[in-house]
């Protein structure tokens, strides 16, 4: 195939979506690595075909005998029902009114543990146990004990599980087909380390007898032997090895992530490299976890959920595969055949199909009305700007609802639809378009970040004058008003592109408006035409068939 068919190849492929496999991602912030004493966690739901919204579990008192109905998380398929709690405790989004945070990532694992007959899958769980839990060690309790009684019908999965205190990770396996339970090991992060997932078990070796730090099902060891998965020692058992093999898919399109968020706040993980490149399956695995080197913001792991594997060998804009605009995207699906022959794209942390990403921030020295923020947004994280959801909220801002839109329903009203618009206009001429989206975006965000102090003092100051329900509705209005500004300026920016950036041409700007004739009308275009580096490329193959005479 040549050079320009490719190109054309990929910017058609840039405007389909396909459904793959969900693939998601976690990064982990313990409190003493992070600047303000904030436990962080981050997720990005990258699901191609999916409807990013905000959902909302208020609190409730239930009748005995009560009961909930479950409904598959990914087809809305009705699956039965279970006992309701007799209480339950307001959710925003993933995080519940305690600030107690739980996402996931799927890693698959192996087949034959699948069991169709079992009731309650990944999603289900996430949200009945936010409900149900104040911390991340009830919440465990609550999400194995409900697999034990009603069974788990998801492939392998990994669970961020944080709050205020900690945070751990909890990877879970069923058993197969009929047999109700799962295996299971959560490990609690160093408050001192960093760590992350993204669709690969991670855990491997664990300590057996540190029951502070690490709680597992009884039987995750001899299960595996039982099955043939494992025949050593207890402690030389790797949950990780036993229940999902690495592949080079679960090294480069999965560990790689993880190895570029450690990358950035480590020296030395050039030594892991072998590993998550895929080049050498039994090459050195990373740790679960690492010491920083430096105290970690939420701004940056904001700034780390865009991440394209810039300045690493993984490098998404060196190669054609960028496309003429320079694009640190590549389109679905992961993997491509040219004469018989399989390829590959580059799978980074910040990718076009995540359907919203947030970012949680959780303060053990604040009321927890206060101290639990989710700082949210729809559609792919490069190209939003995040927004302050405070876990008192009891209202979804209409722009972060279901109400207005779904995946099959366009509204200029939906924060999903209005961001992926403006994403989509700037994908296809990416690095002509991206830095006034960015402009935005890094504007939008400083004045969130700038107001977060004020927001919280003006909030506790009616709290401590005995009004803490005025508090609770004034963090809930900010909240709103916070999603409708952010609607507001990108509403803006898209009619900006469109305008500037209309068929291929650039409108000449003087200080922050189009220039005009003395007469009124809009000056000559430019027109930028290909990067110079695409230039030269159709100068390579074409020879002289294009050179003027």
């Amino acid at each position: 195939m040549t050079y320009m068919r490719i190109l054309v190849a990929w910017a058609i492929l840039m405007l389909v979506a396909i459904r793959p496999v969900p693939a998601c991602t976690n990064l982990i912030v313990g409190k003493n690595a992070s600047v303000d004493g904030s436990v962080i966690v981050s997720y990005s739901a990258d699901d191609f075909g999916s409807f990013g919204f905000l959902c909302h579990y208020p609190a409730a008192c239930h009748a005995k005998g009560a009961t909930r109905s479950i409904y598959d998380w990914e087809n809305n398929d009705y699956m039965g029902e279970i006992e309701e709690a007799p209480e339950t405790y307001n959710v925003i989004g993933n995080m519940n009114e305690f600030q107690l945070t739980i996402t996931e990532t799927t890693f698959g694992g192996r087949p034959e543990l699948v069991d169709t007959t079992g009731l309650l899958d990944y999603g289900s769980l996430i949200y009945i146990a936010l409900q149900r839990s104040r911390t991340p060690r009830e919440a465990i309790k609550v999400m194995t004990s409900l697999i034990d009684k009603y069974g788990y019908r998801s492939s392998g999965e990994s669970f961020t599980i944080a709050d205020k205190n900690e945070a751990w990770i909890m990877e879970l396996i069923g058993k197969g087909p009929g047999r109700k339970g799962a295996v299971w090991v959560a490990v609690r992060i160093p408050d001192d380390c960093i760590s992350g997932h993204a669709n690969h078990s991670r855990i491997r070796r664990f300590p057996l007898k540190d029951k502070d730090n690490c709680i597992y099902s009884k039987d995750v060891i001899d299960f595996a032997r039982e099955k043939g998965y494992f025949s050593g020692k207890d402690r030389d058992f790797s949950f990780s090895e036993a229940y999902a093999p690495a592949d080079f898919s679960a090294l480069r399109f999965c560990e790689a992530r993880v190895w570029s968020y450690f990358n950035r706040y480590a020296d030395g993980m050039e030594r892991y490299l072998p590993y998550a490149s895929g080049e050498d399956l039994n090459a050195e695995p990373m740790p679960l976890y690492i010491r920083p080197k430096q105290k970690v913001s939420v701004q940056d792991i904001k700034n780390m959920m865009r991440d394209h594997y810039e300045g690493t060998p993984f490098e998404m804009t060196k190669d054609l595969g960028m496309g003429p605009y320079e694009a640190p995207y590549r389109p679905t699906p992961l993997t491509f055949e040219v004469d018989g022959k399989q390829y590959f794209n580059e799978r980074p942390i910040g990718t076009q199909q995540s359907a919203f990403v947030l970012v949680a921030q959780m303060r053990s020295w604040l009321p927890d009305y206060v101290g639990g923020l989710l700082w949210f947004g729809c559609d792919d994280a490069n190209m939003i700007a995040f927004t302050p959801v405070y876990c008192c909220t009891t209202f979804v801002p209409d722009c972060y609802s279901n109400r207005v839109a779904d995946e099959l329903n366009f509204s200029f009203k939906s924060a999903f639809w209005l961001c992926n618009w403006v994403s989509n206009m700037v994908y296809p001429r990416y690095c002509q378009l991206f830095d006034d989206l960015r402009a935005v975006r890094d504007r939008l965000e400083q004045d969130y970040n700038g107001l977060q102090e004020k927001t919280e003092k003006e909030a506790l100051a009616l709290a401590n004058d005995g009004n803490e329900g005025d508090a609770r509705s004034y963090l809930n209005a900010y909240t709103n008003r916070a999603a409708e500004n952010m609607m507001v300026q990108w509403m803006e920016l898209g009619q900006y592109l469109i305008v500037k950036y209309n068929d291929g041409i650039r409108r000449p700007e003087k200080d922050g408006r189009f220039q005009r004739t003395p007469g009124g009308y809009g000056v000559a275009v430019e027109r930028p035409g290909y990067p110079e580096r695409y230039r030269r490329e159709i100068v390579r193959e074409t020879q002289t068939k294009y050179e003027l005479k």
